[in-house]
């Protein structure tokens, strides 16, 4: 049940696997770590674009497409998914020059661990600071300057469909349920059910 007292039910969503050599393909599958669909590296920027098309302009159109592509936020979502396909190639190196130039040109930190599945889009890149531990599901969204982080070594983990407003804080080991929303400058220390919204200092739940 979500906060709301509704039955929850789960979505099954088939995704384009993207063809690629035999050697790489192992690999490349299973970047989503929600389980529900596996997609390669082309298939998860398309999927990233495509869903920042559709919340900037209502609709993921060719020409939207194209105009979100060149909109801020969209060069740091390249370099995670570049930098999580080479992590997950073991390629450290790699992924260590992905982020280097994520921080340099995004201004955006993102941990080389991190894990976020499809529809993973950052509506403004700038300050955006995510640990190396974290976990999200998909149709996850960004503001600027949000910092999902770690205490004591423990993470937070993020479900579907997850609006994160600018400056929001999510510390620590908590779980952030899905369909929910993090209001601006929120901190969040505690977990928030599915379908909930987040907001304050420290954060309040608002069913």
């Amino acid at each position: 049940m979500d906060c709301t007292g509704r039955a929850l039910q789960d979505g099954a969503g088939l995704s384009r696997v993207v063809a690629c050599s035999p050697v790489v393909k192992e690999e490349f599958l299973n970047l989503n770590m929600s389980g529900e669909s596996k997609m390669g590296l082309v298939g998860l920027i398309r999927s990233d674009v495509r869903a920042k098309a559709e919340w900037l302009y209502g609709s993921a159109l060719p020409v939207n497409v194209l105009k979100a592509l060149f909109t801020d936020g969209t060069f740091a979502m390249f370099m995670y998914r570049m930098m999580q396909a080479s992590q997950r190639l073991r390629l450290v190196p790699l992924a260590m020059v992905f982020n280097k130039l994520n921080a340099f040109f995004g201004r955006c930190i993102i941990g080389r661990g991190a894990q976020f599945g499809p529809a993973f889009v950052l509506i403004h890149s700038y300050g955006v600071v995510i640990n190396s531990s974290v976990k999200g599901g998909s149709n996850i969204k960004l503001e600027h300057a949000v910092t999902i982080g770690a205490e004591k070594d423990a993470s937070p983990v993020l479900g579907d469909d997850v609006f994160i407003g600018a400056g929001a804080k999510i510390i620590g080991g908590l779980k952030i349920g899905s369909r929910v929303k993090i209001g601006a400058n929120a901190v969040v220390v505690d977990d928030v059910p599915d379908g909930c919204t987040a907001v304050g200092i420290p954060a309040r739940i608002l069913k």
